[in-house]
């Protein structure tokens, strides 16, 4: 577990009683709202309840839509032949479902084409614009992508086809050429929402095309939330508006392949929410991509075949199944590699990289990876001379930015704030490795952040509280799950489940018993113990067993009551600092531990055999405070460089059994401690 700096979100207390009173929500409900944005009365009923008038952007206020309604009307009058050419990602499955239903819906003659991600790659390439030339296409229409195909876009004209470019990822400084390039993030695009998904942007285009939203546009709404959903846009404004409308479409899909997906996956008996859209629908679709050919996943999305569907949907859940191994190999070698090199664990971004790894997950991998260590990471495969990867960053780390910085040692790169993607030279991994850590030396590096919507009271957790979160739904990015603080509790018992994958933690205070689930957590890494009090962040989740409504109690995150975290990351961060090489940013006598506090350490980790935790909790049993995290650190590493300690493959620190004698002010983390305290103190 990553350590995390809790920042308890504050909401306007009055305006959240006003929400209350007028709208009959739950006053928690009510609160929550209030910390996410949430300022007036307006706002609140449109949160909570809708639009009662839809208030949606006018598509016509995209850069390029008008050329490109008039373009697509031209084909369909003309009858010529139109390619949608998609992405491999759910976003951009349900973006070429999409647009390809509604133009054969208007008597269109149109193909779809998405490039195979382990053959062809991301976007459009020189070799599928030539098929589609001898297909005889005449105009080809991203979704999902294009923004960056200037190259591709020219060698589109010289075959006399014209492009059409949706897309809604960043764009360079210089544009496709094209009839149209439909991209909210254009410099010159003035909309006050901008962050649609790649299936917005179409979804926009086929309202544009029809003049307004109506039935037939609204029949699309379902497709727009998968795929809105999958690409983690945040959930909010437009996006709300579509999720919450598509959640309800997919409880009852008219879809045949959605009705397939659903049942396969085992959703059909359970409340549709955009959590089960997250979590059941959209990893299945995006299996379907990474694993093998995105054509399955679309072709379930057009099936009207229940035969068929129901076929293509098992081989999709099936491949999901594979997913999740492949992924948890490559997790396993990827944390091994950062043991082997624990210099790594000081250094700002984690760049992992390994021959063979499945290009389809190394994104997923990433995401697991900060999770565990609290660091934007990047994950790598390389393929012999060539290598690509996946990146993904935490809150404040502009991940795009800091890539940016590093193009001189990469082939290619795209993507978010949060999520990219790099192509580079095999030689050139460790180059970039450093780059991007040198970037991140430049700018004051934040810590992860667990989020805590209020602190709740343990007798509060109950089958009220659930109605009060459901009524913040949909849940995504921009309005995530809500999180209870449970503070200044004590842990009674711990116990192994899911055949020790998982952990039961039984939580008490003032008599008040809670029961909570860490998921992926197996009781040797979990660095607390009976009579630990502690704060605990956690989820509520319905669970209905026999007809019988419960509370489920998911541990997000545990941390020590009575910790200074103020004093804790800064002391964390001086320590980083120095085992990093650097002489600045910190003062180095704070650094230098006392005999006592080294002493300490030695005979506690002799005391029990073996020390597998956090130093953090290693301060908390030897009853330190806050601030000495940095002086507890260094007294590991002198004792590790002089072999008074032992770390062993698992991070696990122990004596060894038979040690000479020694003088830790030997040991060259101490010297330099020492000679930067004296060049300070000049």
């Amino acid at each position: 577990m990553s350590r995390k700096k809790w920042i308890v979100r504050s909401g306007n207390k009055e305006n959240a009683t006003m929400f209350a009173e007028k709208l009959g929500v739950s006053p928690y409900a009510a609160l929550i709202a209030s910390t996410r944005g949430i300022n007036t009365i307006d706002d609140a009923r449109e949160f909570f309840f809708g639009l009662n008038e839809r208030k949606s952007v006018d598509p016509m206020d995209f850069p390029d839509m008008y050329a490109a309604v008039k373009r697509i009307q031209k084909a369909l009058d003309e009858f010529e032949r139109i390619a949608v050419y998609g992405d491999y990602d759910a976003d951009g499955v349900t973006s070429t479902a999409l647009l390809y239903s509604y133009l054969e819906m208007q008597g269109a003659d149109v193909v779809y084409y998405v490039p195979n991600r382990h053959t062809e790659g991301y976007g459009l390439s020189y070799e599928a614009i030539d098929k589609l030339s001898m297909m005889g296409v005449k105009l080809i229409i991203t979704v999902d992508n294009g923004i960056s195909a200037v190259d591709e876009a020219k060698y589109i004209r010289e075959l006399e086809m014209e492009l059409i470019v949706t897309d809604h990822h960043l764009p360079s400084e210089t544009l496709p050429q094209a009839v149209a390039v439909v991209d909210p993030h254009r410099t010159d695009c003035n909309l006050e929402f901008k962050d649609y998904a790649g299936v917005g942007v179409a979804y926009k285009l086929i309202c544009a095309l029809e003049g307004e939203e109506n039935g037939i546009t609204d029949s699309f709404v379902d497709l727009v939330t998968v795929g809105t959903v999958a690409d983690v846009m945040p959930l909010i404004k437009e996006n709300r508006e579509l999720v919450r409308r598509g959640v309800t479409m997919l409880a009852d899909s008219d879809r045949i392949g959605i009705q397939a997906l659903i049942e396969a996956v085992g959703l059909g008996s359970r409340k549709m929410t955009s959590t089960s859209v997250a979590f059941g629908i959209c990893p299945r679709i995006n299996a379907a991509g990474r694993m093998g050919s995105a054509d399955r996943a679309i072709r379930l999305l057009l099936s009207d075949d229940y035969d068929e569907a129901m076929l293509l949907a098992q081989e999709i859940n099936d491949e999901n199944v594979t997913r999740q191994q492949t992924e948890q190999e490559i997790l396993i070698q990827a944390v091994e590699q950062i043991n082997k090199n624990p210099e790594w664990q000081y250094q700002n971004v984690l760049v992992v990289a390994g021959e063979g790894w499945h290009d389809g997950v190394v994104g997923i991998v990433a995401s697991r990876l900060v999770e565990k260590y609290g660091k934007p990471t990047l994950v790598i495969t390389i393929d012999g001379d060539d290598a690509k990867g996946s990146g993904r960053s935490i809150e404040g780390f502009n991940l795009y930015d800091a890539i940016s910085h590093c193009s001189d040692c990469l082939t290619h790169f795209g993507g978010h704030t949060l999520a990219a993607g790099i192509g580079l030279e095999t030689t050139d991994i460790d180059t970039f490795r450093t780059a991007i850590n040198d970037y991140s030396d430049t700018i004051e590096m934040p810590f992860p952040i667990q989020n805590i919507d209020f602190k709740l009271n343990p007798a509060c957790v109950n089958t009220e509280m659930l109605e009060t979160v459901e009524q913040l739904e949909p849940f995504g990015a921009g309005n995530p799950q809500p999180i209870f603080g449970l503070y200044n509790m004590t842990v009674t018992d711990i116990q192994p489940i899911g055949n020790g994958k998982h952990l039961r933690v039984i939580l008490e205070r003032n008599g008040v018993s809670l029961q909570t689930v860490k998921f992926r957590t197996v009781q040797a890494e979990f660095p607390f113990v009976k009579g630990d009090v502690v704060d605990a962040a956690v989820g509520l989740e319905p669970n209905e067993y026999l007809g019988q409504l419960r509370v489920s109690i998911l541990l997000k995150n545990i941390k020590l009551h009575d910790m200074v975290e103020d004093d804790l990351f800064s002391s964390m961060r001086d320590f980083s600092l120095l085992m990093r090489g650097r002489s600045d940013g910190f003062d180095p006598s704070l650094l230098i531990p006392q005999r006592e506090t080294t002493a300490a350490v030695y005979r506690f980790i002799r005391s029990v055999g073996r020390w597998n935790y956090d130093t953090e909790t290693l301060c908390h049993r030897l009853d330190l405070w806050a601030e000495d995290y940095g002086q507890v650190a260094v007294a590991i590493e002198a004792m590790l460089e002089m072999g008074v300690l032992r770390r062993d493959e698992n991070k696990g620190l122990s004596v060894p059994k038979t040690s000479e004698k020694v003088n830790l002010q030997d040991a060259p983390v101490l010297r330099r401690l020492t000679e930067l305290s004296k060049e300070s103190a000049y």
